[in-house]
């Protein structure tokens, strides 16, 4: 049973995907908050498998939220998926960088909202290539780092290599097509790398590769 925390200050919109994700058999919404504190308490106190946050929230926002969970130890295990609904923008950018594993616009239609929180709970992350392209973007007209992080010392050339072509925004098929290995091992280096970085997902996996300098933005 995949075990959901709704976090969102509009009372209309919690009760309404709450209908949508008891109606299935393998979804159970187990609580609802009005605010990222209360979400934060929630959340230590029930465990949940999914948090899916609001971005924007009186007393603590969602990014706020989503960077305690991601630094507490006993939230390993929770994945948080942010609701906004404005798209992508600075601020769903923050809560990846804070930790979370994707984010989904409000107006999302249900079948999709079924599939994300299946996602998540496997532990993958919400980061369709689209996205990634996105994110990508956010960093084209940024200025090419001046040196290379030293966290890539850690990796072996293969995982460096995984690394960028998930930053490209290509899925585990096409980078063990790229890389010339099996999907199984394409997967196994993108584990390790997150492993060693610390990174909780693939979308912090991108913004590491920029802001190390592994990739560098290109020029539009």
């Amino acid at each position: 049973m995949i075990r959901v925390l709704l976090v969102d200050d509009q009372p209309l919109l919690r009760s309404g995907f709450r209908a949508l994700l008891d109606l299935e058999d393998d979804i159970e919404v187990v609580a609802e908050a009005g605010d990222g504190r209360e979400g934060l308490a929630l959340a230590r106190e029930l465990l949940p498998d999914i948090v899916l946050i609001d971005i924007r929230m009186p007393v603590v926002d969602g990014i706020e939220a989503t960077r305690q969970i991601a630094a507490d130890p006993a939230l390993a295990g929770v994945h948080v998926v942010i609701l906004t609904n404005y798209g992508f923008d600075e601020y769903v950018f923050e809560a990846l960088r804070a930790g979370a594993a994707g984010f989904l616009v409000k107006d999302i239609v249900p079948e999709d909202l079924l599939h994300a929180v299946r996602v998540a709970a496997r532990g993958d992350a919400l980061l369709a290539p689209s996205i990634t392209r996105r994110l990508i973007n956010r960093y084209v007209t940024q200025p090419l780092p001046t040196h290379v992080g030293p966290e890539l010392k850690e990796l072996t050339n293969r995982e460096r290599e995984a690394v960028a072509l998930v930053a490209q925004g290509l899925s585990n098929d096409q980078i063990a097509d790229r890389m010339v290995i099996s999907p199984m091992t394409a997967k196994t280096h993108i584990n390790r790398a997150m492993t060693k970085l610390h990174a909780r997902d693939r979308a912090q996996l991108v913004v590491f590769a920029y802001e190390s300098g592994l990739v560098a933005p290109r020029n539009r």
